[in-house]
Order: C-alpha cells, then sequence, then structure tokens
C-alpha cells in the first residue's frame, strides 16, 4: 500500500496540472467560439469543419478593430457608437462600468495591477497580499484624512472575487515580488512560495519594509 500511494500521488502530481490546464483552455476556446455566429462558421463558408477556425476570427476582428480604432475615422466612429450606447438606459449603465474598469486594469500605461503590496487585513497582526490598483479620487478622496491608496485584496484560491480596500499609504508595504508570482503565492494557498529577494535574506522572517531589528542596529562594542 505504501508503495502504490507513493507513486500514485507522484502520478497524480503530474496529470492533475495538465488536465486543469487542457481544462480551462477548452472552457475558453468554448467561450470564444460563442461569439462567433452560425453564417460565419467554418461549415457555412467552406462547407467542412476547421479546428479553430472561430478562434482565428475573433483573434482577427479584435486586432483588426484596434487598428481601425487606432485613426481618426476609427475614433470618430467609436465615440459616436459609445455616444449612441449611452442614450440606452439599462446598457449605459452596464457598458459605462465595465468600459471603466478594462480602461483602467488593460490601459498599457496604467498602474493598476502592476504591484504586489502587504497588507494587514482581516484585523491587526494578520497579513495578507494585495495588488495596487490606484488612489481614491473626488469625494472620497476629499473625506480622507492623509494619503491614501486603493487595493484589491484577492481570496483564495480563486483570485477573481476579493475585497476592495482604501488604506493608508503608510500602511501598505510594497512588495519586490513581481504580480505573477504573487498570485501563485495566493492560489496556491502559501504553498508555491516566490524566490526569496536579497532584502528578505538580509531580514529573514520579517516582512519587507519592517523596521530592523535591534541589534542590527546596535553600534558595535569597542574592543579591547
Amino acid at each position: 500500500m505504501r508503495f502504490f500511494k507513493r507513486y500514485f500521488i507522484t502520478g497524480l502530481l503530474i496529470w492533475i496540472p495538465l488536465v486543469i490546464t487542457v481544462w480551462v483552455i477548452a472552457l475558453v476556446i468554448r467561450a470564444i467560439e460563442s461569439f462567433v455566429p452560425a453564417f460565419l462558421s467554418s461549415q457555412s463558408l467552406f462547407g467542412v469543419r476547421i479546428p479553430g477556425f472561430a478562434v482565428a476570427l475573433v483573434l482577427v476582428v479584435v486586432f483588426l478593430t484596434g487598428l481601425l480604432a487606432a485613426n481618426f475615422i476609427g475614433r470618430a466612429f467609436v465615440d459616436r457608437w459609445e455616444q449612441l450606447l449611452g442614450r440606452i438606459p439599462l446598457v449605459r449603465s452596464i457598458y459605462n462600468s465595465v468600459k471603466q474598469v478594462s480602461d483602467t486594469v488593460l490601459a498599457p500605461n496604467g498602474q493598476a495591477f502592476r504591484e504586489a503590496v502587504l497588507v494587514q487585513y482581516p484585523r491587526q497582526g494578520a497579513w495578507t497580499i494585495a495588488f495596487l490598483t490606484g488612489a481614491p479620487s473626488g469625494e472620497v478622496a476629499d473625506r480622507l484624512p492623509g494619503q491614501y491608496v486603493s487595493v484589491y485584496v484577492p481570496t483564495t484560491p480563486n483570485p477573481t472575487s476579493g475585497f476592495f480596500l482604501m488604506m493608508p499609504r503608510q500602511d501598505v508595504q510594497v512588495l519586490n515580488m513581481s504580480v505573477d508570482a504573487a498570485l501563485k503565492y495566493i492560489v496556491s494557498m502559501g504553498v508555491v512560495a516566490p524566490p526569496p529577494t536579497v532584502k528578505a535574506l538580509g531580514h529573514a522572517g520579517a516582512p519587507a519594509g519592517a523596521a530592523p531589528n535591534a541589534r542590527d542596529t546596535a553600534p558595535p562594542r569597542d574592543r579591547a
């Protein structure tokens, strides 16, 4: 039984990541193919089923849309289209909200989700990893004393849900790890630890930005 358990678990560690990866990719492909109407499918156009044709068609359409929207005429057309959607009550609310989020997250020069930070949540003394999303603005910023930043605290093991918090800047410690490494750390529930940084190796066990130990700052004793 011990021999069987050892090699069975080894096999699971090999197959589980592979099966989940294929499953996620299949879900994404099916979701993309669902946006392609039937008259644009490979069966309707060529009479045969071409695997991946719908995905390639969606990618080409998205690329051409971005290419056309980059010039003056395409930008004017997009503006008129957005004005039209802004006149429809229910569509206006959904479209504007989604557009603001996508523009903030996907903008090449944006700062959302570009840095992983360390915050105390849900109480003092309990630390978790969050992502910097920006800073409060408007009326919210006017009512907050001092400098605050906006952070997103993801849940484990599903980081797509979480909590939006506005915290004092001095309570947020920027980490040296990349966003990808932080996501792996969160999804694995701390099992897949990121590689230690030079700063972390200097003060093992202390969070980044923490005050050094008193022994580290004490002046050396004079030798006789």
